[in-house]
């Protein structure tokens, strides 16, 4: 992952640096899903999406950077890392526009509902973010983030996280980009209402 992040940020002091930085904050152990693993399937699918961005420089710095900070809590998270990223990238050498826009980026993984029309970075980094939804190891992708969650009690766990895959299955569309809705629309939403009914049918029943 190292000498991926020095291709894109440069081989300075400073970058190497942040490299560092970076793979061990991704690499802390109270992590379960959002790990190194992770982010290389992030960059993977920005890979396959990549003639769908304007500035995919900026699209992987903020995939490098989204979760960079990560103590579970949904919305702090994002906007940490988006303030690291504004803190760190000028020392590598990254202009201030395009730091701006990664910090941007950053702060839409937060809930990857705040899209604004013609946006194409925050397509291609929201649904690569989203890719693990549709491919074939979900079930695994589901375990790691209750492990994540293990000191969320059942019951409260299963019901937020039925929340939030009620929340996706009722947008109109899951995938912003037209080869990202190709590649993983149909299977991410099969995936979901899988683990829906999971959770579902493993809810205790209700009492009086």
């Amino acid at each position: 992952m190292q000498t991926r992040w020095l291709a894109l940020a440069g081989r300075s002091p400073a970058a190497a640096a942040l490299g560092a930085e970076l793979v061990a904050r991704w690499s802390e152990p109270h992590r379960r899903y959002h790990t190194l693993d992770h982010l290389a399937a992030v960059l993977a699918a920005i890979d396959r999406l990549e003639a769908e961005a304007a500035d995919p420089v900026a699209v992987r710095l903020a995939a490098w950077f989204h979760d960079a900070v990560y103590d579970g809590r949904p919305g702090w998270d994002e906007e940490r890392s988006a303030w690291l990223a504004l803190a760190r990238l000028p020392r590598c050498g990254v202009p201030a526009a395009r730091v701006a826009a990664v910090a941007r980026l950053v702060r839409l993984t937060a809930a990857h509902d705040r899209l604004a029309p013609g946006d194409a970075d925050g397509a291609v980094l929201c649904d690569a973010d989203l890719s693990v939804l549709g491919g074939d190891g979900y079930g695994d992708y589901a375990a790691r983030v209750r492990e994540e969650y293990a000191h969320v009690p059942g019951d409260l766990f299963r019901q937020g996280r039925a929340g939030v895959l009620r929340r996706l299955l009722a947008t109109p569309r899951l995938y912003r980009t037209p080869r990202a809705y190709e590649l993983w629309e149909t299977r991410a939403r099969a995936n979901m209402s899988a683990e829906l009914a999971a959770l579902t049918a493993a809810a205790p029943p209700p009492t009086g």
